[in-house]
Formats: structure tokens, sequence, C-alpha cells
């Protein structure tokens, strides 16, 4: 009986919690996978997607996809990022929100001749007011290497007259991650972009332009590096009445 009631307790108490949380899911594409100023798609296409869950109290969680293209050295398509963390915003505007992500390929494996695409984890902290955000990431296993890495960004999004908008980026990549070694030079890096957004109906498009200061770039399709053009256009379900 004490079983039943207690098994009836944490169902009352998960009832209660759905009832204050809200589920949302996003479907989309882009032109090419940009991740911090590399190209992981090779500059090929890539159909985006998430599921999140999010409580009134702040915390939340989800689960974001993504089709990748590490080229033939590598086994794999599919990045799958798990994340969970919490924010909140102060009555002055403050928002922070910090949190955890663990980037994983779940349909990549080692073999006689393919690498296996390692999984790691990385921390989030970050501030936002007004139309800016401060955030910073960590991790101490950059792509399965065991090597920290940090990653600082900024970002500022305007709104526009007639639903446009403008997003400015700015990230700086730097850590043992990015040391070159004895007798090399480190290849620390910060990546930039500007961007024009325009909200058509339930749909969010996006173009903007992606560069970086790296010394060297790589022109392969393959982890592209160069300054280029990015499309994309998303949308979150379920769709608003307003």
């Amino acid at each position: 009986m004490k079983l039943s009631h207690s098994v009836a307790a944490v169902l009352l108490m998960a009832i209660g919690a759905a009832a204050q949380a809200e589920v949302t899911g996003t479907i989309g594409a882009v032109s090419d996978y940009d991740f911090r100023g590399v190209s992981l798609s090779a500059k090929d296409p890539a159909v985006q997607g998430s599921i999140d869950w999010a409580h009134d109290s702040g915390f939340y969680a989800g689960a974001w996809a993504s089709n990748i293209d590490y080229g033939d050295e590598f086994d794999g398509n599919i990045e799958v990022d798990l994340y969970a963390g919490f924010a909140g915003e102060s009555e002055a505007g403050l928002g922070w929100d910090v949190g955890l992500v663990y980037y994983t390929y779940p349909d990549s494996s080692e073999s006689n001749t393919k690498l296996q695409i390692e999984a790691y984890p990385e921390l989030y902290a970050g501030l936002t007011y007004s139309f800016f955000e401060l955030k910073q990431w960590y991790t101490n296993d950059y792509g399965g290497s065991d090597l920290d890495a940090f990653y600082t960004e900024g970002n500022a999004t305007f709104e526009l007259p007639a639903n446009f908008s403008l997003g400015l980026h700015l990230g700086y990549n730097y850590g043992d991650a990015f040391d070159g070694g004895p007798g090399e030079d480190d290849f620390d890096y910060m990546d930039y972009s500007i961007g024009v957004g325009y909200t058509l109906g339930h749909f969010d498009l996006n173009l903007k332009y992606v560069d970086n200061d790296l010394d060297e770039q790589n022109e392969d399709d393959v982890f592209n590096t160069e300054g280029r053009v990015i499309f994309s256009v998303a949308t979150t379900f379920p769709w608003s009445n307003e």
C-alpha cells in the first residue's frame, strides 16, 4: 500500500511538472552547416531539427540533430547534441543561462579503414541584456582529444522594420586544443558573421556571411574555413495562432 501511495505521489508530481512545462520542436535546413567558422557538412546543405522541453522554473533539456560530412577518413553522417541547463532573467532584464551539451555521433564507429568521430561534453554560461549576449564555452576533451578548449562569443540581434532583423556574431577559439605544439605556431582564431533575418509567417529565414581570421584557409570542401554566404530556413512547432 505504501508503495502504491509512493508511485501515485510521483505520478502526481510528474503531471504537475508537465503542466508547467512546454515542449516544442524545430525543423529547418541550411545551405552549409557552419560551426564556429568551419563547415561540418563539406559545404553541402544540411537538414537540422530539435526537440526542447522547458519548465517554468527555468530548467530545460533537449536534443538537436544534423547531417554532417567529415570526409572519407571518418565514419558517421549524423550529429546528435544532447543538452540541459537552467535559464532565468532578473526584473532589470538581465538574463542568464548555464548548462551542458554533449556532442554525439550515434552512427560512427571505428574500422580498419575509417576513424570514429568521438563524442565529447562542453559546458556553457551566458548573459543577455537587451539586444546583446555574451557566452563562454569550455570542454576538457575537445573532439575526443583529451585537450582543453575555450570558446568566447558575443552576439547582437537588432529588430528592424517589416519583420527584418540584423544579427552580428564574434567568437574566439583558444586553449590547449589550438596549440600548435613545439616549434609550431598556435592556431587559435576568431570567427565572425553578419546576417539578415526575415520572419515570413511561421518561418524564419536568414542570410549571413561567415568568415574568420585564420592565416591559412582550408579551401577543401571538408572542414572548409573560407568566407562564405549561408542561407537557412526554420520553423518551430506548435505554431502559434498569433
